[in-house]
């Protein structure tokens, strides 16, 4: 999470940081782009947005598709990680300039499909947690009708159809994922409702 990485962030000796997890290599074309940007010195725009690329166990890395935006590169005395237990992710101040890198970010995010199939639903219990609870008759119409809808973004919108009959799985369990968030958020709903026994 993030107060893991601002841990990071304060033991670098450069202010200039590049945040790469275990499971991110930065590739040869990556390290040229980046290299190049401080050609001349620091450069004027204090962070700059990478793209991720799934490097599947099956087959080869998916470059052209299910790719993912992530501000990677960045002044720590601009911007911070969030001091939060479980995101990471910061959001940029405003008026701050974003630039961004052509060359992607390799990601092995998963070895096998059982183990992307625990992350998104580990992930899925965090996110129905720290998120900002949606009233219940949303998560329940979400529970009972959006997950073909989270299967289309996977599938169709974010390429995976390219990536043959391991996409449709990989597509499938993300959408099952994000169906996951609206399910445990309905749990928390009836949890929180007072029992008969319970009232006076």
């Amino acid at each position: 999470g993030g107060k893991q990485k601002r841990l990071g962030e304060d033991a670098c000796t450069h202010d200039w940081l590049l945040d790469l997890d275990a499971d991110e290599i930065v590739t040869p074309e990556l390290a040229a782009e980046i290299r190049a940007n401080f050609t001349n010195g620091e450069p004027e725009t204090p962070i700059f947005q990478v793209m991720m690329a799934t490097a599947p166990p099956v087959g080869e890395p998916w470059f052209d598709f299910n790719l993912v935006d992530r501000r990677k590169l960045y002044d720590r005395r601009v911007i911070r990680a969030p001091d939060h237990a479980n995101w990471d992710q910061f959001q940029v101040p405003a008026g701050v300039r974003v630039g961004k890198l052509r060359a992607p970010l390799l990601h092995y995010s998963f070895r096998d499909l059982a183990q992307l199939e625990e992350k998104f639903n580990r992930n899925s219990s965090g996110r129905a947690r720290e998120t900002k609870l949606r009233p219940l008759w949303l998560v329940a119409l979400r529970m009972l009708f959006a997950k073909p809808f989270y299967f289309f973004n996977q599938y169709v919108r974010r390429g995976l159809w390219r990536a043959g009959w391991y996409g449709y799985a990989v597509a499938n369990i993300a959408a099952h994922g994000r169906w996951l968030k609206d399910a445990k958020m309905v749990e928390i709903h009836l949890r929180n409702r007072k029992s008969p026994a319970s009232e006076p």
